[in-house]
């Protein structure tokens, strides 16, 4: 029935009233296309919503107009990842908050999708489609003792704060994003501008004030931020060193605990007195004389400071290290061996390293009344004298630390004795002998004391058999000291032990132990004497023999030039004190015993000059 009517609704298609609604409207060709085109935007639109789920779940919790919702981002430093995560904890575990996380797959590591991308239908251009899934999560070091908190990689979080609903989106910057190094993004998209940019701030205050750097020791590592994702930093525990274990001259401990700890101690006294409080100590010295060693005992005596430990590679991470510092103050910057970035090998000599500039420029950057503290160890103060002179005020009091001298080396031997019954009928030989050595030399001179004392207190292979013992029960038996009885050091114990370590054999550990190192004069045995402190860089360098001079042929043998007449000429006698008389020129390569001769020039007779090309005479023809 209905077939029967189609040709009579064709017909009447072109009889329309044009006055009638709708009417004068003539089927064109183009219609066909414009629906066709229709049909394919409304199935393309319906597979793209199947393919991208994360759009899906954005309009469902933000509305249907999520796509043009504002959106606000910050950036964050890769080492401050785990505070990142713990701020955005804080900030959801607010009172009138609840939210549910997404995990995003993909592949995302080149050109991670921001979350204006993910409100789109589809991926944009050059943006690598996203999905939903499980959430990816790293365990990043929290504190010292291994302790750790799982941090989000990449994640939504779908957030209804007081009956509004925000969006936020947690993920690595891109290889570009805000500079070389890599970053944290965080997103939020809502429905009003300020209520996004004040979400943010929150966020950004809370990674600060509950920040686990606070209060800990933390030291730059170079893979911070190596390729992909980066390495946290390290937690260090704050070391314990009593003032009576610091050996150093009357004095010189106390000037330092004055601009230390004095200051950190009165500082809220100072900062009301309009008193700077920021300070830069420069500890230098000979290697081995303690500058490490009282930097531990400083950050000892401060409990509640943080402290940033810049050392080796990590020199160039001082730019970050002090603005970890100055947001946590009071705090500490310890940079060790800062000679190693004091001269540019690359520019010249006598030309500071930008690191060095960078570094003083960062110390003068700070306010007036900021509590921070940088303490500076180097064993070449020679390179920065140039360098601080050019910028004066950044060091407030530098000290010298010297090598022990007989008190101290005596203090020395009762601090690593231990429980060692030092039975010394003469220690002032042992004092003088010692002259211009380190702490570490000393401590080593009483340990193998001591291994040469315990070796004489055991039988014929008894030791053998303690060692065989102690490897089955698994070292159980060295663990108890309350067993062993005190070794007892005598003055033969002492002395060979440093009569080995005064050795030549042992010069390059005696080097190493920081004990000086004696070349022009080294006499063996018990009358062994330090004395040469210039170390093994002066050993005069070996002279290789001379070379036999290489014996001519008699053929090659150049004839001398006549004059008119048959008269030889003269040649040119040399010069006043060389060598002797001229001689053909030596080989290009030649070694000892072999020479590899070169001909001397062959003058061309006057027929040989006229022939041309290849065609000209050659010697010996």
């Amino acid at each position: 029935m209905a077939i029967s009517r189609l040709p009579r609704f064709l017909a009447g298609i072109g009889n329309l009233d044009p006055s009638q609604p709708g009417g004068g409207l003539q089927p064109e060709l183009a219609d066909v296309a414009r629906l066709a085109r229709r049909l394919v935007q409304r199935a393309v639109a319906a597979a793209r919503t199947e393919d991208a789920p994360v759009a899906s779940l954005l309009r469902a919790h933000l509305g249907p107009q999520a796509a043009g919702l504002p959106v606000a981002s910050g950036c964050w430093p890769a080492y401050e990842h785990v505070n990142l995560q713990l701020a955005v904890d804080t900030w959801l575990a607010a009172p009138g908050r609840t939210h549910d996380l997404a995990g995003i797959t993909g592949p995302l590591r080149q050109q991670p999708p921001g979350l204006a991308d993910l409100l789109q239908d589809g991926p944009a251009r050059g943006v690598p489609a996203a999905g939903a899934g499980s959430v990816r999560t790293v365990a990043l070091p929290a504190g010292p003792g291994g302790v750790t908190r799982s941090c989000v990689e990449w994640g939504l979080y779908l957030v209804t704060s007081n009956g509004q609903r925000l969006a936020l989106l947690l993920r690595p910057g891109g290889p570009g994003s805000g500079g070389a190094r890599p970053e944290l993004v965080l997103e939020i998209a809502g429905p009003r501008q300020p209520d996004i940019d004040a979400v943010l701030a929150e966020i950004r205050q809370l990674a600060v004030t509950r920040s686990v750097f606070r209060g800990q020791v933390i030291a730059f590592g170079a893979d911070v931020f190596g390729p992909g994702h980066t390495g946290p930093l390290t937690f260090l525990d704050r070391p314990a060193v009593p003032r009576e274990e610091v050996i150093l001259p009357s004095g010189l401990l106390s000037g330092i605990e004055a601009q230390v700890l004095g200051i950190a101690r009165h500082a809220r006294q100072l900062r009301a007195n309009g008193q700077h409080l920021k300070r830069g100590i420069l500890l230098h010295g000979p290697p081995g004389t303690g500058k490490t060693h009282t930097v531990r005992y400083l950050l000892g005596q401060l409990p509640e400071r943080t402290v940033v430990v810049v050392t080796g590679e990590a020199l160039q991470m001082v730019r970050e290290a002090c603005a970890v510092a100055r947001a946590l103050q009071p705090s500490v910057v310890v940079v060790e061996d800062v000679d190693l970035i004091a001269e540019d090998r690359g520019r010249g000599q006598g030309e500071a390293h930008p690191l060095l500039f960078q570094l003083l420029n960062e110390m003068d950057g700070l306010a007036a009344d900021a509590d921070v503290t940088f303490l500076l160890t180097t064993n070449r103060v020679d390179l920065l004298e140039p360098a601080l002179a050019e910028r004066p005020g950044r060091v407030d009091h530098a000290a010298r630390l010297p090598l022990p001298d007989s008190p101290a080396r005596r203090r020395l031997l009762r601090l690593y004795r231990g429980s060692l019954d030092l039975d010394l009928a003469q220690p002032e030989a042992v004092i003088s002998r010692t002259d211009g050595v380190t702490a570490s030399f000393m401590k080593e001179l009483l340990r193998r004391a001591a291994l040469r004392a315990a070796a004489d207190g055991w039988p014929d292979g008894a030791a053998d058999g303690a060692a065989d013992g102690a490897a089955a029960d698994g070292g159980a038996a060295a663990d108890v000291a309350a067993d062993w009885p005190p070794l007892r050091v005598t003055d033969a114990h002492i002395g060979a032990a440093l009569d080995e370590l005064l050795a030549t054999r042992n010069q390059l550990t005696r080097l190493l132990l920081g004990g000086n190192s004696a070349t022009d004069h080294i006499v063996t045995g018990a009358d062994a004497v330090i004395r040469n402190p210039a170390g093994l860089s002066r050993r005069p360098a070996r002279r290789l023999p001379a070379a036999p001079a290489p014996r001519w042929p008699a053929a090659w043998a150049c004839p001398r030039p006549t004059a008119a007449g048959g008269r030889p000429v003269r040649r040119p006698t040399a010069a006043a004190g060389s060598a002797g008389p001229e001689r053909p020129r030596a080989a290009s390569r030649s070694w000892p015993g072999r020479p590899l001769p070169q001909p001397p020039d062959i003058r061309r007779s006057a027929s040989a000059r006229r022939l041309p090309g290849p065609a000209r005479a050659r010697p010996g023809q």
